[in-house]
């Protein structure tokens, strides 16, 4: 490795099916993109060299995003525009690299910056539920999802007037009663849809199906995972004046 190396992160989406694409799999999928890209990247010295890359907030299994991002480090540098050209040269349907910027020299993991993110969640519709699955479960009729859609909706903007909102949560070590309403920024109804802005990162991680179980609790329907869509939209850290902005504003674009 070089006694320079620049620090970039890359702002990409997955999308469609790629959602069920485990976080472990997508970092060895881009390691692979990067060498088929011939980029410059910066290795790890010692008796097992690794690509100098981190990756913030991974995704759930079963989730899609627009706002998805990963540090790396490289030996020299070519235009953002030419960086993201030769990515998504090696990209499959579903994965693509949005933009690429170059931090400042003392910049902080992306990693360890994530202080929130924003998600649209969307009720399946009858597409989406038009399967039978291996163990033939019986199909769940559109009009059940419409009634609940409906139910869930109405309570969306009383939710946070509430002193505590409390939902069931399991960790790796146990099982407790949480309140989770210092983790949700903003909930509201956009276009017939829910719209979240939740507290993410090391200090406080909020996850929108916490969010939505609540809200189903609230409306008096019971929580079926497989009733919606995650997306998300962005992430965010806290910059200097305290905001909670995008991570792709910690650095500027190469020319």
């Amino acid at each position: 490795m070089s006694e320079e190396t620049y620090k970039i992160r890359i702002k990409y989406a997955k999308m469609g099916v790629l959602k069920y694409i485990g976080h472990l799999d997508l970092m060895r999928f881009f390691q692979k993109a990067v060498k088929r890209a011939d980029f410059d990247i910066a290795y790890s010295q010692g008796y097992s060299p690794h690509q100098l890359m981190s990756f913030a907030a991974p995704l759930a299994l079963g989730v899609t995003s627009e706002g998805e991002y990963f540090d790396a480090q490289f030996n020299s540098l070519i235009p953002s525009d030419e960086f993201v050209r030769k990515f998504n040269e090696q990209m499959v349907d579903g994965v693509y690299v949005k933009d690429v910027i170059l931090l400042p020299e003392k910049a902080k993991k992306a990693m360890s910056i994530v202080a929130a993110s924003d998600y649209v969640i969307t009720f399946k519709s009858e597409d989406d539920l038009d399967f039978t699955d291996d163990n033939k479960t019986e199909k769940r009729k559109v009009s059940d999802i419409a009634d609940k859609k409906k139910k869930i909706l109405e309570v969306v903007p009383y939710l946070l007037e509430k002193e505590t909102i409390e939902v069931f949560r399991k960790t790796k070590k146990n099982e407790k009663v949480e309140d989770i309403k210092k983790g949700i920024y903003k909930l509201e109804v956009r276009k017939d849809n829910i719209y979240m802005f939740l507290a993410t990162g090391s200090e406080y991680n909020l996850k929108p199906e916490s969010v939505l179980e609540a809200l189903c609790n609230e409306a008096g329907v019971e929580y079926n995972k497989f009733d919606y869509h995650i997306h998300r939209i962005e992430t965010y850290y806290k910059n200097e004046d305290n905001n909670l902005v995008s991570l792709l504003e910690t650095g500027e674009r190469i020319i």
